[in-house]
């Protein structure tokens, strides 16, 4: 297999990357494409109470393993299976099981940070940044919080106030300048996204 592709997928939590990289995998055969997350790849906090890992900011670059992360693209690049991280949203903390991600000609990055670490940034070889509204954001996430990760609606904003919108003005809106595409209005720009398969859909055909 030729050295794999690394697509970075980044923007604000609740921008839609979701929902793009779901249309990616329901359009690119599935032997082609996989994907490692960099939420997946929060510090192990196991030395910490749940009370304590509450107050974690998980929205800050220093919440993410980022060298454990670089070194499996590396391994990746380098045709290596990877075992990578499960995270536990409930409790705040990295499962015991791991899973294992073989190499494959796409390989997407996706996380609201990747495009922080400039180690990182520069293993990706293209990145894409989901460029959405403020207040679509955060219904977005009020509604995953809830219904996905077992939030109170009291807790979800107040994480957000908090942590998420000044984390995000500061970490990751700056980071757009990176990108070398930027996909406004998040998953519902289906043009985009369709650009973005036809131009993957052309590199695996290659």
């Amino acid at each position: 297999m030729n050295t794999p592709i690394f697509i970075g997928i980044t923007g604000g939590s609740g921008s839609g990357k979701t929902t793009i990289v779901n249309k990616i995998f329901s359009e690119v055969p599935e032997k082609s494409i996989t994907m490692i997350e960099q939420d997946s790849y929060y510090k192990d906090q196991s030395n910490l109470t749940y009370e304590e890992r509450c107050k974690t900011n998980y929205d800050h670059p220093f919440a993410f393993d980022n060298d454990l992360l670089i070194k499996h693209i590396d391994k990746l690049k380098k045709g290596q299976a990877i075992n990578k991280p499960l995270y536990d949203y409930e409790i705040h903390n990295r499962k015991k099981e791991t899973v294992e991600v073989k190499p494959k000609e796409i390989i997407i990055v996706e996380g609201i940070l990747i495009f922080y670490d400039e180690r990182l940034r520069n293993r990706l070889d293209i990145k894409i940044f989901v460029d959405t509204d403020s207040d679509i954001r955060l219904m977005r996430r009020i509604i995953r919080d809830i219904n996905e990760r077992g939030r109170t609606l009291d807790s979800v904003l107040a994480q957000y106030i908090n942590t998420v919108r000044p984390a995000h003005e500061q970490f990751i809106e700056p980071t757009k300048k990176y990108a070398d595409i930027i996909i406004p209005e998040g998953g519902h720009n289906l043009v985009a996204i369709d650009i973005m398969v036809t131009k993957i859909k052309s590199l695996i055909n290659k």
